[in-house]
């Protein structure tokens, strides 16, 4: 749904001229690799379901609603940092990945108990002509205009506190949406396609890419301080078949990006890709590579360190993609939130210790649950700040 000229935008701040100044820079610094004196927290999904505050706002709104309306969406965004005062070190625009099919022209439903759900899915290359992204009429900018009012108005209210990330999703992970009506178990229709239409899937992964970054750069001119790009089911993919149907299309993304704004610190989440781990350092410009759970973060770190160490070797001095080092995010399983606070603690500890001293962002290896009790993230956010304070401290 294209933004439409709305009488409620007089009352939310609109000014990308000035914002008020970043009290808490820990987060930016940590993700561009400096050292800090502690790790930065934050967590995917801070804003949702798990918050009551969130779930009385949804009662009488529907989900996208809230994502189309600047107001509510800097209402929503800004509740975990008010809930959890001084313990977050970054918010995160509130909004949904598939707000970018929703751009190109399919229509999206988020049912309740359920998830999205595609009435309309991509069902053969031929449906490719609904999509209107090629459209001469289109703009990125006006499709999705109403989240750059969201990240304008929410970077005043949030007054400086913390910085405000923006996001989209990969082209992988939003294909597998648009061509399989929601989630699956399986993802067999969209990887029919990448098998029986490859030249489509390479199509429809190139467009989707190409608005993605556009959407980024949009968000960042908005106001947003940072970014993170959601590869959600890149485990769902082969090593083979994640280097030439999603890595291309993330490295298009962050050059693209880079080239408007190379001081800005970028994210993959590439989910279940442990093996991609070497060609995310060498072939893309992201600066932090955020882990799921199930992947060890001292393997992780050394690896990140030795492909980072080769590509510097075979650039031999002349320019690459990458100038800082890589910073690692993560990556607590989030169902340990279901246990008791000790237990939590234990475990959040042991996470710090397991990232080392620096270059990490502490954060979960997914995102929260509906069913977490809000008190059980205190818990694990007060531990990273005890923990990784004390080992910078050593």
């Amino acid at each position: 749904m294209p933004e439409t000229e709305n009488p409620a935008d007089s009352a939310i701040n609109l000014d990308t001229t000035s914002f008020p100044p970043l009290k808490n820079n820990l987060y930016l610094r940590a993700a561009r690799g400096e050292k800090t004196e502690r790790a930065p927290v934050w967590c995917m999904r801070q804003a949702g379901r798990y918050l009551p505050e969130f779930r009385a706002i949804r009662v009488e709104n529907d989900f996208f609603n809230v994502c189309r309306t600047p107001a509510l969406a800097t209402e929503v965004t800004v509740q975990p940092l008010r809930r959890y005062a001084g313990l977050l070190d970054a918010a995160i625009i509130f909004s949904d990945i598939l707000v970018i099919p929703q751009a190109m022209g399919l229509e999206v439903q988020m049912v309740p108990g359920k998830g999205p759900h595609f009435p309309s899915p991509l069902e053969t290359p031929g449906d490719m002509e609904r999509l209107t992204d090629k459209a001469s009429a289109f703009s990125v900018d006006h499709e999705l205009g109403y989240v750059y009012k969201a990240i304008t108005n929410t970077r005043h209210a949030l007054d400086g506190q913390v910085p405000l990330l923006g996001f989209v999703g990969a082209p992988w992970t939003l294909m597998a949406y648009m061509v399989e009506g929601g989630g699956s178990k399986t993802f067999a229709r969209a990887k029919e396609w990448l098998f029986r239409h490859r030249s489509a899937a390479h199509e429809l992964l190139g467009r989707v890419a190409d608005v993605a970054a556009k959407f980024l750069v949009g968000q960042l001119d908005a106001g947003a301080q940072a970014a993170q790009v959601f590869e959600s089911w890149a485990g769902e993919l082969s090593p083979r078949d994640f280097a030439e149907f999603s890595l291309p299309y993330l490295a298009r993304i962050a050059a693209h990006v880079k080239a408007k704004h190379p001081d800005v610190p970028l994210t993959v989440f590439a989910k279940g890709a442990h093996y991609a781990l070497e060609s995310l350092v060498a072939e893309t410009a992201y600066d932090v590579i955020s882990l799921d759970w199930t992947i060890d973060p001292t393997v992780a770190r050394t690896r990140v360190d030795a492909a980072a160490a080769a590509a510097a070797a075979a650039s031999a001095g002349a320019q690459t993609i990458r100038r800082r080092p890589v910073v690692l995010q993560g990556n607590l399983d989030p169902t340990l939130l279901f246990a008791d606070p000790q237990t939590i603690c234990e475990r959040t500890d042991e996470m710090c210790k397991a990232f080392g001293s620096s270059l990490h962002i502490a954060n979960l290896g997914h995102g929260m649950m509906p069913g977490h009790d809000p008190e059980h993230l205190r818990v694990f956010l007060k531990a990273v700040h005890s923990s990784s304070s004390a080992l910078r401290r050593q």
